[in-house]
Protein backbone atom coordinates (compact mmCIF):
# COMPACT_ATOMS: atom_id res chain seq x y z
CA UNK A 1 0.00 0.00 0.00
CA UNK A 2 0.89 3.14 -0.55
CA UNK A 3 3.35 2.97 -3.22
CA UNK A 4 0.96 4.79 -5.87
CA UNK A 5 2.63 7.83 -7.54
CA UNK A 6 0.48 10.16 -8.66
CA UNK A 7 0.67 13.07 -11.11
CA UNK A 8 -1.40 16.09 -11.61
CA UNK A 9 -4.13 15.54 -14.47
CA UNK A 10 -6.03 18.56 -16.45
CA UNK A 11 -9.49 17.35 -16.98
CA UNK A 12 -12.12 19.11 -19.27
CA UNK A 13 -9.49 20.59 -21.68
CA UNK A 14 -7.50 21.53 -18.35
CA UNK A 15 -10.77 23.30 -17.09
CA UNK A 16 -10.35 20.86 -13.76
CA UNK A 17 -7.67 19.77 -12.29
CA UNK A 18 -7.12 15.92 -10.40
CA UNK A 19 -4.29 14.60 -8.76
CA UNK A 20 -4.53 10.56 -10.27
CA UNK A 21 -2.47 7.56 -9.91
CA UNK A 22 0.46 7.60 -12.64
CA UNK A 23 -1.04 4.17 -13.84
CA UNK A 24 -3.63 5.31 -14.98
CA UNK A 25 -4.40 5.93 -18.66
CA UNK A 26 -7.32 8.29 -20.53
CA UNK A 27 -9.49 5.82 -21.92
CA UNK A 28 -10.97 8.52 -24.49
CA UNK A 29 -6.91 7.64 -26.15
CA UNK A 30 -8.29 4.58 -26.85
CA UNK A 31 -11.75 4.80 -27.29
CA UNK A 32 -14.79 7.70 -27.69
CA UNK A 33 -16.04 9.43 -24.24
CA UNK A 34 -18.93 11.18 -23.80
CA UNK A 35 -17.76 15.00 -23.78
CA UNK A 36 -19.13 15.21 -19.99
CA UNK A 37 -17.17 12.42 -19.04
CA UNK A 38 -13.49 11.91 -18.54
CA UNK A 39 -12.12 8.22 -17.67
CA UNK A 40 -9.08 6.66 -16.30
CA UNK A 41 -8.46 2.96 -15.94
CA UNK A 42 -5.54 1.02 -14.34
CA UNK A 43 -3.15 -0.32 -16.65
CA UNK A 44 -2.34 -2.88 -14.36
CA UNK A 45 -5.90 -3.60 -13.12
CA UNK A 46 -9.36 -3.53 -14.00
CA UNK A 47 -10.45 -0.57 -11.51
CA UNK A 48 -11.45 2.72 -13.31
CA UNK A 49 -11.84 6.79 -12.40
CA UNK A 50 -14.85 8.53 -13.81
CA UNK A 51 -15.71 11.91 -13.84
CA UNK A 52 -18.57 12.80 -15.18
CA UNK A 53 -20.44 16.26 -15.19
CA UNK A 54 -24.00 15.73 -15.08
CA UNK A 55 -26.90 18.07 -14.36
CA UNK A 56 -28.45 18.99 -11.25
CA UNK A 57 -31.02 16.69 -9.59
CA UNK A 58 -33.51 17.55 -6.96
CA UNK A 59 -35.07 21.08 -6.09
CA UNK A 60 -33.12 24.44 -5.15
CA UNK A 61 -31.25 24.32 -1.84
CA UNK A 62 -29.29 21.91 0.30
CA UNK A 63 -30.88 19.31 2.86
CA UNK A 64 -28.49 16.11 3.75
CA UNK A 65 -31.77 14.59 2.80
CA UNK A 66 -32.37 15.88 -0.67
CA UNK A 67 -28.60 15.66 -1.39
CA UNK A 68 -28.98 11.92 -0.17
CA UNK A 69 -31.78 11.54 -2.35
CA UNK A 70 -29.79 12.81 -5.08
CA UNK A 71 -26.82 10.75 -4.31
CA UNK A 72 -29.28 7.94 -4.57
CA UNK A 73 -30.71 9.20 -7.60
CA UNK A 74 -27.36 9.46 -9.29
CA UNK A 75 -26.26 5.81 -7.99
CA UNK A 76 -29.34 4.06 -9.12
CA UNK A 77 -28.45 5.64 -13.06
CA UNK A 78 -24.89 4.52 -12.34
CA UNK A 79 -25.83 0.75 -12.11
CA UNK A 80 -29.34 1.42 -14.37
CA UNK A 81 -31.74 -2.18 -13.82
CA UNK A 82 -28.88 -3.68 -11.80
CA UNK A 83 -30.29 -1.64 -8.57
CA UNK A 84 -31.32 -4.84 -6.73
CA UNK A 85 -28.08 -6.12 -7.18
CA UNK A 86 -26.51 -3.11 -4.71
CA UNK A 87 -25.92 -2.76 -1.44
CA UNK A 88 -24.89 0.50 0.55
CA UNK A 89 -22.11 0.31 2.87
CA UNK A 90 -21.84 3.60 4.11
CA UNK A 91 -22.10 7.40 3.14
CA UNK A 92 -20.48 10.39 4.60
CA UNK A 93 -20.12 13.94 4.18
CA UNK A 94 -16.78 14.88 2.41
CA UNK A 95 -14.59 17.71 2.32
CA UNK A 96 -12.53 18.94 -1.17
CA UNK A 97 -9.85 21.24 -0.11
CA UNK A 98 -9.55 23.60 -2.30
CA UNK A 99 -13.23 24.09 -3.17
CA UNK A 100 -15.79 26.32 -0.78
CA UNK A 101 -16.49 24.95 2.67
CA UNK A 102 -20.43 25.39 1.56
CA UNK A 103 -20.47 23.58 -1.27
CA UNK A 104 -21.68 19.68 -0.22
CA UNK A 105 -19.77 16.68 -1.33
CA UNK A 106 -21.02 13.12 -0.32
CA UNK A 107 -18.83 9.52 -0.62
CA UNK A 108 -20.64 6.35 -0.30
CA UNK A 109 -19.47 3.09 -0.99
CA UNK A 110 -21.26 0.42 -2.64
CA UNK A 111 -21.01 -3.06 -4.09
CA UNK A 112 -22.52 -4.42 -6.96
CA UNK A 113 -22.95 -8.53 -7.26
CA UNK A 114 -23.63 -9.95 -10.83
CA UNK A 115 -26.88 -12.00 -11.06
CA UNK A 116 -25.96 -15.39 -10.84
CA UNK A 117 -27.59 -16.53 -14.44
CA UNK A 118 -25.96 -13.51 -15.77
CA UNK A 119 -22.82 -14.78 -14.42
CA UNK A 120 -23.14 -18.60 -16.58
CA UNK A 121 -20.83 -18.11 -19.87
CA UNK A 122 -19.35 -14.72 -18.88
CA UNK A 123 -16.21 -15.86 -17.13
CA UNK A 124 -14.92 -12.45 -16.57
CA UNK A 125 -17.62 -11.08 -14.80
CA UNK A 126 -16.68 -10.27 -11.56
CA UNK A 127 -17.35 -11.83 -7.98
CA UNK A 128 -18.58 -8.28 -7.34
CA UNK A 129 -17.08 -4.69 -8.01
CA UNK A 130 -16.92 -1.52 -5.84
CA UNK A 131 -17.94 1.54 -6.34
CA UNK A 132 -17.14 4.63 -4.63
CA UNK A 133 -19.17 7.56 -5.58
CA UNK A 134 -18.57 11.21 -4.97
CA UNK A 135 -21.24 13.22 -5.47
CA UNK A 136 -20.04 17.16 -5.85
CA UNK A 137 -23.34 19.80 -6.02
CA UNK A 138 -22.65 22.88 -7.80
CA UNK A 139 -25.95 24.61 -7.34
CA UNK A 140 -24.58 28.12 -8.52
CA UNK A 141 -23.50 26.07 -11.81
CA UNK A 142 -26.92 23.90 -11.97
CA UNK A 143 -24.49 20.77 -11.85
CA UNK A 144 -23.58 17.67 -9.91
CA UNK A 145 -19.91 16.32 -10.54
CA UNK A 146 -19.72 12.80 -10.20
CA UNK A 147 -16.40 10.88 -9.07
CA UNK A 148 -16.73 7.17 -9.31
CA UNK A 149 -14.13 4.54 -8.60
CA UNK A 150 -15.01 1.22 -10.02
CA UNK A 151 -13.36 -1.98 -8.68
CA UNK A 152 -14.38 -5.25 -10.50
CA UNK A 153 -13.62 -8.43 -8.06
CA UNK A 154 -12.27 -10.60 -10.17
CA UNK A 155 -12.02 -14.38 -8.88
CA UNK A 156 -8.14 -15.14 -8.17
CA UNK A 157 -7.54 -11.51 -8.63
CA UNK A 158 -7.40 -10.75 -5.21
CA UNK A 159 -7.74 -11.85 -1.75
CA UNK A 160 -11.22 -13.30 -1.01
CA UNK A 161 -10.29 -13.83 3.21
CA UNK A 162 -9.49 -9.80 3.33
CA UNK A 163 -12.93 -8.51 1.74
CA UNK A 164 -15.85 -8.42 4.20
CA UNK A 165 -17.75 -5.20 4.24
CA UNK A 166 -19.97 -5.94 6.63
CA UNK A 167 -17.05 -6.33 9.08
CA UNK A 168 -15.11 -3.44 7.79
CA UNK A 169 -12.67 -5.19 6.39
CA UNK A 170 -12.09 -3.55 2.78
CA UNK A 171 -8.90 -5.63 0.95
CA UNK A 172 -6.67 -3.94 -0.87
CA UNK A 173 -8.41 -3.57 -3.77
CA UNK A 174 -10.74 -1.26 -1.96
CA UNK A 175 -8.26 0.19 0.28
CA UNK A 176 -6.33 1.88 -2.83
CA UNK A 177 -9.49 3.22 -4.35
CA UNK A 178 -10.38 5.24 -1.20
CA UNK A 179 -6.64 6.13 -1.05
CA UNK A 180 -7.56 7.57 -4.99
CA UNK A 181 -10.57 9.10 -3.55
CA UNK A 182 -8.86 10.30 -0.98
CA UNK A 183 -5.98 12.38 -3.00
CA UNK A 184 -8.89 14.10 -5.36
CA UNK A 185 -10.72 15.16 -2.42
CA UNK A 186 -7.56 17.14 -1.67
CA UNK A 187 -6.30 17.74 -5.19
CA UNK A 188 -9.64 18.57 -7.15
CA UNK A 189 -10.07 22.13 -8.37
CA UNK A 190 -12.35 23.92 -10.58
CA UNK A 191 -9.31 26.34 -12.82
CA UNK A 192 -12.50 27.59 -15.39
CA UNK A 193 -16.28 27.54 -13.96
CA UNK A 194 -17.21 28.98 -17.30
CA UNK A 195 -16.71 24.67 -17.98
CA UNK A 196 -20.34 24.18 -16.53
CA UNK A 197 -22.30 26.61 -19.10
CA UNK A 198 -20.68 24.63 -22.12
CA UNK A 199 -21.69 20.96 -21.06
Amino acid sequence: MGSTTYKTTPLFGGALVSDLPERFADVSKIRQVPDNQEVYIDKDGFTSIIFDITERVGPPGSSLEEDGKALTTHLEDLVGSDVDTVKVWNTTETEFTNLDKDIPAYTLIATQTPKPDETRGRTAAPDFTAIILTLLRLERESTDILITINVPHIKGEYDEDEVDLALGKQGELIGDAVEYAARIWSSFKVLDWNLFNEI
